[in-house]
């Protein structure tokens, strides 16, 4: 039997193996996928490019109907891989409101959550030398 997911793969300029790759994923890898840029200000501070957005982040939208509006990160979907943001929502037939699930790629990070010491001494082991 084949194997749905194999650590070995690289990459493939297949759309079809790209996707089965990120469909396939399991979640230690799904998180991965969950990755934002940061800021000018944080990238210059943390000397980091990108990193894993979680709850209570605060995030710029770049790309979407939602552009240039901001707001906290309220929940973070792995399954999905989708991020929900406080403010952004959508209405939907009946008239209720439910929160518009955004692509961690179209994000910026303007504002990190501190309050995890493990997610803070990360940061600042890379910056320290």
């Amino acid at each position: 039997m084949k194997k749905r997911f194999s650590k070995s793969w690289i990459k493939s300029t297949q759309k079809r193996k790209q996707r089965k790759y990120r469909r396939n994923a399991p979640l230690h890898i799904v998180g991965k996928f969950m990755s934002v840029h940061l800021s000018k200000e944080l990238r210059k501070k943390y000397g980091k490019r990108s990193i894993r957005v979680r709850k209570g982040d605060s995030v710029k939208i770049t790309r979407g109907q939602f552009r240039k509006k901001t707001g906290k990160v309220v929940d973070v979907s792995l399954t999905r891989r989708k991020v929900y943001i406080e403010g952004i929502q959508q209405i939907k037939k009946d008239g209720t409101k439910s929160f518009y699930p955004l692509e961690p790629s179209n994000l910026m990070i303007t504002s990190l959550e501190l309050g995890d010491k493990i997610r803070k001494e990360k940061l600042e082991k890379k910056n320290a030398p």
